[in-house]
């Protein structure tokens, strides 16, 4: 490994982290609601950290596979530490694990919190939490490329950061990394804006449009009221939310295509074309069922609240504008399979990912055919009407059992851990390792994580960051010949 360039690189992460809190200090000084000191510290102490690492290691630009994959495993880690210092300097959130917690939740676009009453946060740290979202949406590593020289390995770091299903997919468009990055981000940015405006022009003020925008694009869900999107009782801002929700579970590249003009790119993509047919189907049976049991006088209000939590739910957002445990058991079981899909690689949401299903279901059908039909029968699983080499479906069906693997045993691990049910247990295993948030049992969308041990909460953290990278980037630091030279 190179220690030095490693150093380089966290010190470039902490410059940035440190340069980011000047919105929120603005924000505080708007408001005044004595949170200026907490950030302003923080931040000095950040950039204090942060410079003489960069400055003393400047030189140094070499960077290994390895190294991008510490760098993407710990890289993380250190920003949510730095990140929580404004709560506990302020004494929002006073202990470390607590904060830390908020904070990897936060950047790793997960949404679940430990905030009991979060109307009660000053605008500025509220602001600082949602931004957290915006940050770790499209990844702050890809950021933090964008400042780095062109010789330090952005493409390790990129290739670190990546997940599977972008890998499977290959999604690449330009040559470049920093190129790449400044395009995403460009894209980003402007969905980001245009929901804020949107939001704005519903009667939202300007500070919880830019705070929901935040959660949104980048499918995380902090929120600044305490009942969710759902305290503003606005058909109009859900229909909004629902649509960049969706927006943000499409992988970036066919919002570059779209742009070039080439639309036959994005209809052709077979993962778009299941994604949307998934989400058409559990969206319209969630809200069949919730209009048939009654629950909703008329068909409009049942497919709003029902689209809106199936959206939140399979793109990993997890905002909320119902309470869904009471709902029909019927409706929770279709919102539980939801937790475990995801929606498109390239895009800012977690989970399993629409594309590993679509390669599994299609190696299935081959295997079978070829097995049980036609044993002569030739023939090759297909994606974007491309032939897929064998080891690219056995990725897929690796990081499957994984995921699976993670939510079995981290369940038993949570049921050790603390005196909750195992519907808690698993649930607030999956609605960490996929990013969702909220949850079943006492992790459910009017509830939060505070009542979880500190151990818990380091473990869950833990989820949330192998949940954030897709499980082989963090795993991996653990297999003992990643370490040997």
């Amino acid at each position: 490994m190179n220690p030095a360039s490693i150093a380089n690189v966290f010190g470039a992460l902490l410059l940035v982290t440190g340069g980011s809190m000047l919105l929120p200090i603005i924000c505080a000084l708007c408001y005044n609601d004595g949170d200026v000191k907490a950030l302003s510290i923080s931040a000095l102490i950040i950039v204090a950290v942060g410079l003489p690492l960069k400055r003393v290691f400047r030189n140094h630009d070499t960077l290994s596979i390895r190294d991008g994959l510490f760098i993407a495993c710990f890289g993380w880690v250190v920003i949510s530490a730095f990140s929580a210092l404004p709560f506990m300097i302020h004494g929002t959130i006073p202990s470390f694990c607590d904060a830390f917690f908020e904070m990897m939740s936060g950047y790793t676009t997960t949404g679940s919190t430990i905030l009991t009453d979060i109307e009660k946060v000053p605008h500025g740290l509220l602001f600082w939490r949602s931004q957290t979202h915006l940050l770790g949406g499209m990844g702050f590593l890809t950021l933090t490329i964008i400042f780095l020289p062109h010789g330090v390995g952005g493409a390790r770091i990129f290739r670190a950061e990546s997940s599977p299903g972008q890998v499977i997919t290959g999604d690449r468009f330009m040559a470049r990394n920093r190129d790449t990055m400044v395009f995403l981000w460009a894209i980003y940015l402007g969905l980001n804006i245009l929901q804020t405006l949107l939001l704005y022009l519903g009667d939202m003020s300007l500070f919880d449009s830019l705070c929901h925008a935040f959660g949104t694009i980048s499918t995380s869900g902090y929120s600044t009221m305490n009942d969710s999107v759902g305290a503003f009782h606005s058909s109009y801002i859900d229909w909004v939310t629902i649509v960049f929700m969706i927006l943000g579970g499409v992988t970036f590249v066919l919002f570059y295509e779209a742009l070039r003009g080439n639309w036959r790119s994005v209809i052709d993509n077979t993962e778009f074309r299941y994604y949307l047919a998934v989400l058409l189907f559990f969206c319209l049976s969630v809200s069949w069922i919730l209009y048939v049991d009654g629950i909703y006088d008329s068909f409009p209000d049942a497919l709003r609240y029902g689209t809106f939590q199936v959206v939140s739910i399979l793109t990993t957002t997890g905002f909320a504008t119902a309470n869904y445990l009471t709902w029909p058991q019927s409706t929770q079981l279709f919102l539980v399979i939801v937790c475990f899909i995801g929606a498109c690689a390239g895009s800012t949401t977690s989970g399993i990912k629409i594309v590993h299903y679509v390669l599994i279901f299609k190696h299935m059908y081959v295997s079978i055919k070829r097995i049980f039909l036609q044993p002569m029968y030739v023939s090759t699983t297909r994606l974007n009407g491309k032939p897929v080499d064998a080891s690219v479906v056995d990725l897929a069906v690796c990081y499957f059992i994984v995921n699976i693997l993670m939510v079995f045993f981290g369940g038993m691990v949570m049921i050790l851990l603390e005196d909750i049910t195992a519907v808690t247990a698993f649930s607030s295993v999956v609605a960490t390792l996929m990013n969702i948030g909220p949850g079943f049992g006492q992790v459910g969308p009017v509830d939060n994580f505070a009542f979880f041990s500190d151990t818990g909460k380091w473990f869950l953290a833990w989820n949330m960051l192998v949940g954030r990278l897709e499980m082989f980037s963090v795993l991996v630091i653990f297999y003992p010949a990643f370490w040997k030279r």
